[in-house]
Order: C-alpha cells, then structure tokens, then sequence
C-alpha cells in the first residue's frame, strides 16, 4: 500500500513536469483523468494478476465510463506514466509501458492477431507519443523515441528516433534520451520532397529561359506562371518551408 501512494506523488509530480497548464498539486489529484485512469488500472492489474479476471474487467471497464480512457487491466506500465488530454486513449491487453512516458490524446496500442500471445507494443523508457498515434502488433519502440502526432506504426522503432508519418517512416536519429514537450517540430519529409521538387523545377525553368535567350528564341508567354507563384505561396504558408 506505502508503494502504491508512492507511486501516486511521483505520478502527480511527473504531470507538472509535464504539463504548463498544471497550478497546484491538488488540482492534479483532482482534476486530471489521465492520472485517475492510471490509478485505477493499477487496482484493476493488480486483480488480473490474482486471477481475478472479472472484478479487473469491471473496474477497467467504470475506469472508462467516468475518464474515457480504456486500458485492458492485462497492461503493464512502469513508474510516472502521463497521459495529457486522455480522452480516446486505447492500451491492449499485452501492452508495456516503460517509465516516464508520455502520451497525448487519442493514441491507440493495439493488437494484430486473435491470437492469444503477445501482440501489443512494447514502449520502451522516457517515450513521447503524439497525439492519434497508432502502434499496431508486437513492436518494440525504443528508449527516448518520438513518435508524431497521427503516425501508424507496425515496425520496431529503434532507441532515439523520430516517427512520423502513414506508415511510420523514420526522420531522425539518435536523439538524447528525455521527454520533449516540442513534438510540434517534428520533419515533415514529403513537405521536404515537394520543396526539393519545386526548387529543381525554379532551376530549370531559369536554365531554358537562360538557353532560349542565348539561342535567340522567343520564349512564349506562361500562362501557368501566376497560378504556379500561387501554389507555391500557399505550400510555403501552410508548411513553412
């Protein structure tokens, strides 16, 4: 019991670490359902683990009826777990969650099989997992990796990287090991390859407009030019490239 309202204060402690909207330490006990959820998977886990198969699925099942966030009580998840803005939060049954993770809104662990082994993800330490991630099948995502915001995963992601993307492509590398609340600077790669694309295009435009001038050949009127300069000013606005 003394290790349970332990690991209660560290919980409460990792949210305001985690959390600038958070004010006092009493309004996290209150107020935060990601926190709630936690706690009561906690009872929930430790009835599954006694076998007790049916009061686990009733307290994991009120747990989400009153915080909309549904963890199988078949779960494992270390020590200062957060989940901010919860609601729509899925973690199957064989999931494991390392320490110090943080996960947004809407993030799905899920299965890949009907089979009964293991077939949920492995999170591994000091994870962020942006919000309407999807990770999919008995995958391991390693220490200190991101994962963006509406990524699908389905491969192992190795300690350190950034994910992003449908399906989950890896943008970065190597990356030191602690929770970054910044997960709205994540690469957008095809954002990448459309501005290498327009920019090679910019250099050959001038190049054959450079040759038709030294040629003496009237270059004709590009109808498309405005509309062009158009496209790309919005691309440029929307993506900051």
């Amino acid at each position: 019991m003394f290790n349970f309202f332990k690991m209660m204060r560290d919980d409460i402690r990792a949210a305001m670490q985690r959390d600038p909207a958070a004010r006092s330490y009493f309004e996290v006990f209150l107020l935060y359902p990601g926190l709630h959820a936690l706690w009561w998977h906690r009872i929930a886990n430790f009835f599954y683990r006694h076998r007790c198969f049916f009061v686990a699925r009733l307290i994991s099942q009120t747990n989400r009826f009153f915080t909309q966030i549904e963890i199988h009580p078949g779960a494992t998840i270390g020590k200062r777990f957060f989940i901010d803005h919860g609601a729509g939060v899925v973690i199957g049954e064989t999931a494991e969650i390392g320490d110090d993770v943080l996960m947004y809104q809407g993030v799905v662990l899920g299965g890949t099989s009907l089979e009964k082994k293991k077939r949920h993800p492995t999170i591994g330490n000091n994870v962020v997992i942006g919000s309407r991630a999807v990770i999919l099948g008995p995958i391991k995502i390693g220490d200190g990796a991101k994962i963006g915001s509406g990524s699908v995963v389905i491969k192992t992601v190795p300690p350190g990287a950034t994910v992003v993307g449908v399906p989950g492509r890896i943008v970065e590398e190597q990356r030191e090991h602690k929770i970054d609340l910044d997960h709205n600077r994540l690469p957008d790669p095809v954002a990448e390859a459309i501005r290498l694309v327009l920019a090679e295009h910019g250099k050959l435009t001038e190049r054959v407009r450079q040759l038709e001038a030294a040629l003496g050949i009237p270059s004709p009127a590009d109808e498309l030019l405005a509309y062009e300069d158009k496209v790309k000013k919005e691309f440029v606005d929307k993506n900051g490239i």
